[in-house]
């Protein structure tokens, strides 16, 4: 996909991260993308450029909302470049906001589920307890916890 990109002129970044691989005989570093299934390209929208990266190969779709493609803030990506080039040991995490049903995923809570709230600078998970309108805040780290699907809504006939 890259050699594809160049070819056409598109300025592209893939961040990658190096991991420690264990096979049964041995262990061994090799670098997988940061954010997997993610390729940033740097593209004038008005232009042929969408359709030509869109047919490339390995290529989806740009990401966006209904409106069509949108840009990432050039500074997000500078952001992620310094990131990857000092060598900080990162972790990708999903982007949780305040309101979002979160799971414990490590540690004494493990298995609980909640939505995600601050208090001041910390992040809380909050356990409601729906028929009698009360909720327990607990202190949690966000690396603890990861997001829960919503739940299926049944349809009335």
């Amino acid at each position: 996909m890259s050699a594809t990109l160049d070819e056409l002129g598109v300025h592209h970044y893939l961040p990658l991260k190096t991991e420690l691989r264990k096979w049964s005989d041995r262990k061994q570093k090799i670098e997988t993308p940061l954010f997997s299934g993610y390729l940033f390209v740097n593209i004038n929208l008005l232009t042929n450029n969408r359709l030509q990266v869109l047919k490339v190969p390995g290529v989806g779709a740009l990401v966006g909302n209904q409106m069509g493609p949108l840009p990432i803030p050039d500074r997000q990506i500078e952001d992620i470049r310094r990131v990857i080039t000092v060598g900080i040991d990162c972790l990708v995490q999903p982007l949780l906001k305040e309101g979002d049903r979160v799971r414990v995923v490590q540690g004494a809570l493990a298995g609980i589920e909640g939505t995600l709230i601050r208090n001041s600078s910390a992040s809380r998970l909050l356990v409601s307890i729906e028929m009698i309108p009360q909720s327990l805040s607990v202190s949690i780290l966000r690396s603890d916890v990861e997001p829960v699907a919503p739940e299926p809504v049944a349809e009335i006939y």
